[in-house]
């Protein structure tokens, strides 16, 4: 599931920033009443496996989880590894692109296991369907127009 947002007047490195040192307060201000924390639960040098806790509505789900971030480039992408107990086949993958105006970002969810396993993933498309879909590109473009308010 991938959705491309433009974004106004700032850079990636703006948000790649925002998004590694970002509280429960900034990650509020950011969406009231839907971003409901965001917050670094265990950090490490260079971020690089940092553990953040994410709370958030996404159309009606409220979703929470653990995300590990498994892979960093300052200022273009930024990759976390879903996590509930253990870490899960799902990743959050925010990629920037800048521009003469601002930022392209790309916000994709992957999901999906490997090998034999990938005999279950019928399974994940009951909780992740076309409504669902639906719902997160909706949130990304509503997210990131108002990250270009909060930031610039």
């Amino acid at each position: 599931m991938r959705t491309e947002v433009a974004v106004k007047g700032i850079s990636g490195k703006n948000i790649y920033d925002f998004m590694l040192n970002s509280t429960d307060k900034d990650y509020q201000e950011w969406w009231e009443g839907t971003h409901l924390a965001f917050h670094t639960i265990q950090r490490f040098p260079n971020d690089l496996g940092n553990l953040v806790y994410v709370d958030e509505y996404v159309g009606s789900r409220r979703l929470k989880f653990e995300g590990v971030v498994i892979k960093l480039i300052p200022g273009k992408e930024i990759v976390w590894q879903i996590k509930k107990a253990v870490r899960m086949p799902a990743w959050i993958v925010l990629e920037f692109k800048d521009n003469k105006g601002g930022v392209v970002v790309a916000h994709t969810l992957k999901v999906g296991l490997a090998g034999i396993g990938r005999l279950l993933d019928p399974l994940l498309k009951l909780y992740l369907n076309k409504g669902f879909e639906n719902d997160l590109e909706e949130h990304a473009h509503i997210e990131f127009a108002k990250l270009e308010e909060i930031l610039t």
